[in-house]
């Protein structure tokens, strides 16, 4: 692979910023490590959150509703009010509503982790999201399984990796639409480059995130 002039300005940047990164995944790592069912289940819900909002303004409302307890307990209307900070709100409040009832067992428990402790791999896992989580698709999906630990081998194709994917020349062009079948074509382009500069994958979305907003969030 032909590097070029913006691959050795972003080699330079993750170089000084790394020691962050990788501090931030281990953080990661030990939501799953250490947390339980409803700590896994706040990850799932501000994935639902993040959609074409600010990460922390979907943080912060995740933030709200866990501590007010509506998060585990509320209606959809209880929950709306706390989304006002994120866009779609309605429908958001609705789909956080329906996934409380996805996770939960009938007595009401909550069985996030151990659902998905249940899985052979982060591959099945993401499938599962896609197909039956409403308002969560392969990004959001990859997202939630990055922000748990299990990001190593899935791409988070959000717009803004998207742009620097296409400075990096790992395509040639940001996509009008992504099916897929598109999705999982760049994801392996992704993961031949990330191979070829080793920079894992795990570490690229935060490494091109902070390239965007100077932050390293989640």
């Amino acid at each position: 692979m032909l590097k070029n002039t913006y691959f050795y300005e972003v080699e330079k940047i993750y170089e000084d910023i790394k020691p962050r990164i990788e501090e931030r995944l281990k953080e990661f790592k030990n939501i799953w490590n250490f947390g339980d069912n409803k700590d896994i289940f706040c990850e799932l819900a501000f994935c639902i959150l993040t959609p074409q909002s600010k990460a922390r303004n979907a943080w912060r409302a995740i933030s709200e509703l866990k501590e007010s307890g509506i998060l585990f307990n509320g209606s959809e209307e209880d929950i709306l009010p706390y989304l006002n900070i994120v866009r779609f709100n309605k429908t958001k409040a609705k789909n956080l509503y329906l996934l409380r009832y996805q996770m939960t067992d009938d007595d009401g428990k909550f069985i996030t982790k151990d659902f998905f402790s249940k899985f052979n791999n982060p591959f099945e896992m993401r499938e599962w999201i896609v197909k039956n989580i409403r308002g969560m698709s392969y990004k959001e999906a990859g997202h939630f399984l990055r922000n748990v630990g299990f990001g190593q081998e899935l791409a988070i194709l959000d717009r803004h990796i998207l742009k620097n994917l296409v400075a990096l020349e790992v395509i040639t062009e940001i996509p009008k639409t992504i099916t897929p079948k598109l999705y999982k074509e760049i994801e392996e382009k992704l993961r031949v480059f990330c191979e070829e500069v080793k920079i894992p994958m795990e570490n690229i979305d935060l490494l091109l995130w902070y390239l965007e907003a100077k932050d390293i969030f989640k």
